[in-house]
């Protein structure tokens, strides 16, 4: 096989080639892969999912409170809705440390893999609480009464 640069995309079979030379029109040449520029706009888009799961939650607790200790699942449903908030707000701070650390510095490496792992366990224990929060339905009142 030749040391072309092939793309996948599901016009392999058009020319009866089995694969489709890589376009180049209209691509800039580019360095190397800068790291930490790749991993700020990563830790910047996941801050930003954040904001918006921060958000909801903050709808979904106003609604809980409006209706009251009278709802079926209240105390359930503001201990999921604190605990999300709560490792929310975590999350948060631990994006902005390892967003504030350059990963080009071969001595981070060892803080910022740990800052990673646990960012990424508590965004999992953030989406199953808000799982069990979905579970339970969290309803707005009804206007009428």
């Amino acid at each position: 096989m030749a040391t072309d640069n092939y793309e996948m995309n599901g016009d392999a079979d058009r020319n009866g080639e089995a694969e489709v030379p890589l376009r180049d029109q209209g691509r800039r040449l580019q360095g190397p892969l800068n790291m930490n520029h790749y991993a700020n706009k990563k830790s910047a888009a996941e801050s930003m999912l954040d904001v918006a799961l921060l958000m909801a939650n903050a709808s979904q607790l106003k609604a809980v409170l409006e209706q009251g200790p009278v709802f079926t699942f209240y105390a359930p449903l503001i201990t999921l809705i604190s605990i999300s908030l709560i490792l929310q707000i975590i999350v948060g701070v631990l994006l902005l440390f390892i967003v504030k650390w350059n990963l080009n510095d071969q001595s981070m490496h060892y803080k910022l893999n740990i800052l990673e792992n646990v960012t990424t366990t508590f965004v999992f224990l953030i989406v199953v609480v808000n799982v069990f929060i979905t579970a339970f339905g969290v309803q707005r009142p009804n206007p009428s009464s």
